[in-house]
């Protein structure tokens, strides 16, 4: 990054993004891998891993948040250079991300088998579901700990060493998954059940490798606490955490829960978003991460007390490649959608046509995304954190949980529109993002 007297440039947004880019696209490609591996044993097979990814997910979207704000802390402790500020902020978002997936873990092997039996279609599907979950939870542990890892060298701008994890993880998922799901020499076939086995040996790897990392980085305990003891440094920290936490757990509670109404369509629909809606993480991440390592570096610039011409300087630069890579992303839908056949070929032609006939959608939504994006990170990273959770949290419980209940439950609409409901929500927070980051003080950085 630039130095303290020096306006950061887009190339040093560049080199903190595309580590995290390619970090992000391959832990989104987890879902991604699996998705292609189950395709051949049916659209069932697909519905019941979208079933069992969605219980889990409420809990890695707990698991995501903490991580994220984790992030965030670390990368403002960095611009202060108080090194006891940087390690109280490590082993305080790492124990609280440890709890989270431990309670998590336990939660679902107590209730995910409920939880599925009221959603699932039919007995067979709850059965397959049941048997990737089974497996998955172990790939929660792994999570926790590797995402708290991830998110501290990010912070740091040390956004190589997550995505160097992630290139010795994802070869191990693709290998693993293959062997377990069709079975090779003595390793029998475990169909379904096999992707969850491969992408729990993918993430242990990933978290083994982090942990050596920052064991070998001799990050110590801090000689004094972030503000004095462990229990004030862990309070400010939830006080920072809090409203990004309950941004990131309402988001991720309202995905799923829609997703678990998606499994009342008919299963041509429901394929189709399981299908696509890996895609739409797996693509948009890119927006996202540059979005990201610009909010990473404007801490960095409030914590050395940059001014308000410096973050303005850097931030008209930032939007514009933020511009960029929404037009890579569209660009990356339309081809996805013109070559679905090659992707899927054992699909129904029912299932491919809806897939093509997303294109509309998929190219228009990064734009709206991606700007939003870059406000909202820009406000969490100057700790403007309860604007940017109202935001989000209303927009999903007033508008798409509600709006996907309608289109599917009452309308019994299709997948096509049911999936433009992204794009109307990206539509509506575009003017209160936009309002908040223009108009509001965060660059005094007085809410640090």
């Amino acid at each position: 990054m630039a130095g303290p007297n020096q306006t950061p440039k887009n190339k040093d947004v560049l080199n903190l993004a595309w580590p995290m880019t390619v970090k992000a696209i391959m832990l989104h490609g987890t879902v991604v891998i699996d998705t292609l591996l189950v395709a051949p044993l049916g659209e069932a097979a697909l519905a019941a891993m979208a079933l069992a990814t969605a219980v889990a997910g409420f809990v890695l979207g707990i698991i995501l948040a903490i991580a994220n704000a984790l992030q965030i802390r670390v990368a403002q402790a960095k611009g202060t250079a108080d090194q006891n500020f940087i390690r109280s902020t490590f082993w305080i978002g790492i124990g609280i991300n440890i709890c989270v997936g431990l309670s998590g873990l336990l939660t679902i092997l107590i209730f995910g088998d409920d939880v599925i039996h009221i959603m699932a279609q039919v007995p067979d599907l709850n059965a397959m579901a049941n048997d990737y979950l089974s497996i998955f939870v172990i790939v929660i542990l792994g999570e926790a700990l590797g995402q708290a890892l991830s998110s501290y060298f990010n912070g740091l701008g040390n956004t190589r060493l997550p995505m160097f994890s992630y290139l010795l993880s994802v070869p191990v998922n693709i290998i693993a998954s293959l062997i377990f799901i069709h079975g090779v020499g003595f390793v029998p076939e475990f169909g379904i059940k096999g992707a969850a086995i491969g992408s729990a040996i993918a993430v242990s790897a990933q978290a083994i490798f982090l942990a050596i990392c920052a064991y070998r980085s001799q990050t110590s305990l801090p000689d004094v606490w972030h503000h004095g003891s462990v229990a004030n440094a862990l309070s400010r920290h939830m006080k920072f955490a809090l409203p990004i936490v309950v941004t990131f757990v309402s988001a991720a509670f309202a995905t799923h829960i829609c997703t678990l109404i998606y499994a009342k369509m008919a299963l041509n629909d429901f394929a189709a978003l399981a299908i696509i809606s890996p895609w739409i993480m797996v693509a948009g991440t890119i927006g996202m991460q540059w979005a990201q390592a610009s909010g990473i570096i404007v801490a960095h610039m409030l914590g050395q007390g940059a001014d308000a011409d410096d973050l303005n300087r850097f931030l008209k630069q930032a939007w514009f490649g933020a511009a960029g890579c929404a037009i890579f992303v569209a660009l990356t839908f339309g081809g996805m959608c013109l070559l679905v056949d090659v992707f899927y070929p054992s699909l129904t032609e029912e299932t491919l046509r809806l897939l093509i006939a997303f294109l509309p959608i998929l190219v228009l939504l990064p734009f709206p995304k991606g700007s939003n994006a870059m406000c909202g990170n820009t406000l969490r990273a100057a700790g403007d954190t309860i604007a940017v959770m109202h935001i989000f949290v209303w927009s999903q419980w007033l508008f798409r949980v509600p709006a996907t209940a309608l289109f599917i439950l009452v309308w019994d609409l299709n997948a096509v529109w049911v999936l433009s409901i992204q794009l109307i929500e990206e539509v509506m927070k575009f003017p209160l993002f936009h309002r908040r980051f223009l108009y509001s003080d965060w660059r005094s950085g007085r809410l640090l």
